[in-house]
C-alpha cells in the first residue's frame, strides 16, 4: 500500500512524456519514390510456393508498377501450371529504423483466398535476435490479421491497453516457442482481406517505443486530421487494435534495426492450414496443386499503397 501513490506518479510522468511528444517526419514513400526507397528481394521465402522476381521481370510482367497514382505489388494471375512456384513480388526498405511511428495509407491488400498468404511487416538484420513486427498477416479465407511479435529469447509481453475483442493469444514474443511468437488476434472484419477492401481501405499505425508496440487501423471515412495534416499526435487517437506492452522483456535490446517489408507469399503458412479450411480442401488436394494450377485465382491478391511515412520523436518514453 505505501508503494502505491509513488507507482501512480510514475504512470503519470510517463504519459505525460508521451502526450509532449513531437513527431518529425523522417521518411515518406509513395507513387513518386516508392521504387527508390524499396528494393525488390527474389527468391523464395518461408517454405512457399510465390517465387519472388527482380525489379526487372516484375516491370515486364506488370507485377509491379503504379496505378492510378498508388504502388501496385501484384501476383502472376495469367500462367498455367507454374512449376517451381508463382510469381510474385517481395519489396523492402533500404533504411533502416528503431522505434518510430510507422503510417501506411493502404487502398487494397491481397483479398481472402485460397494459397495466399500476405504481409505488411518489419524485420531486423540478425532474426531474430533484432525482432520482428507482423503488422498485417493472414492465410487463405481468414477475416481477420494475426498481429506478432517474434523475437530471441527472453522477451514476453501483455495486451494491456488493446481493443476489445483482441485475445493474445501468447505472452512469449521467443521465435524457438511452439507458437513462434506472440500473436494478438482480433474480431474485426474490415481490417483485413475481403472487408479492409469493401471499406476501400484505410491507415494502419504502428508505433514502436521502448516500453510498447501498438497498432490501429482506420478506415477510409475517419482517418484523424492529424494524420492527413502530417503532425500525428497517438494519444489522441484512442484505443489501437492491439498493444504489446513490455513486461519480461527490454524491448530496446529486442526489436532494433528494422526494415519495412510487403509480400505476398503463396502457400507455407497458408498450406499448413489447407487441410483445416474447407473452402480450400475442397478444391485441390495441396495449396501447391490449386495454386499451380489456377491462375484467375489470384487477381485480387494485390496491394494498392499510397503512402508509406515514419515519423521519429523525441521525448519517447524509455
Amino acid at each position: 500500500m505505501v508503494r502505491f501513490p509513488i507507482l501512480v506518479s510514475v504512470a503519470t510522468l510517463a504519459l505525460s512524456k508521451i502526450a509532449s511528444a513531437k513527431y518529425t517526419l523522417a521518411n515518406s514513400y509513395d507513387a513518386t519514390n516508392f521504387f527508390d526507397g524499396f528494393e525488390f528481394r527474389n527468391g523464395t521465402g518461408s517454405g512457399g510456393f510465390a517465387q519472388y522476381v527482380d525489379a526487372a521481370t516484375a516491370e515486364a510482367k506488370s507485377l509491379a508498377g503504379i496505378r492510378d497514382g498508388k504502388v501496385y505489388l501484384g501476383v502472376d494471375n495469367v500462367t498455367e501450371n507454374t512449376t517451381g512456384g508463382r510469381e510474385s513480388v517481395r519489396v523492402i526498405t533500404k533504411n533502416v529504423w528503431t522505434n518510430g511511428l510507422y503510417i501506411a495509407d493502404i487502398a487494397h491488400m491481397p483479398g481472402n483466398a485460397c494459397g495466399v498468404w500476405p504481409a505488411y511487416w518489419t524485420s531486423g538484420p540478425d532474426w531474430p535476435n533484432s525482432g520482428e513486427i507482423d503488422i498485417i498477416e493472414g492465410v487463405n479465407f481468414q477475416k481477420t490479421p494475426i498481429i506478432t511479435l517474434h523475437s530471441g529469447k527472453n522477451c514476453t509481453v501483455t495486451n494491456t491497453g488493446s481493443a476489445a475483442g483482441s485475445v493474445l493469444v501468447d505472452p512469449d514474443c521467443d521465435s524457438s516457442t511452439s507458437s513462434g511468437g506472440c500473436s494478438q488476434t482480433s474480431t474485426n472484419t474490415q481490417v483485413y482481406g475481403d472487408g479492409f477492401n469493401a471499406i476501400n481501405g484505410g491507415v494502419y499505425v504502428m508505433q514502436w517505443t521502448t516500453s510498447y508496440i501498438s497498432v490501429w487501423l482506420f478506415p477510409r471515412d475517419s482517418i484523424p486530421a492529424d494524420i492527413t495534416a502530417g503532425a500525428p499526435e497517438p494519444p489522441t487517437w484512442g484505443t489501437p487494435l492491439t498493444r504489446f506492452v513490455a513486461s519480461g522483456c527490454d524491448f530496446a535490446s529486442h526489436f532494433k534495426s528494422n526494415d519495412i517489408i510487403f509480400n505476398t507469399n503463396l502457400c507455407g503458412w497458408a498450406g499448413s492450414a489447407w487441410s483445416s479450411t474447407p473452402e480450400c480442401s475442397a478444391k485441390a488436394a495441396t495449396c501447391k496443386e490449386y495454386v499451380a494450377q489456377n491462375p484467375s485465382a489470384f487477381s485480387e491478391a494485390y496491394w494498392l499503397i499510397n503512402s508509406v511515412k515514419v515519423y521519429e520523436w523525441s521525448n519517447a518514453v524509455e
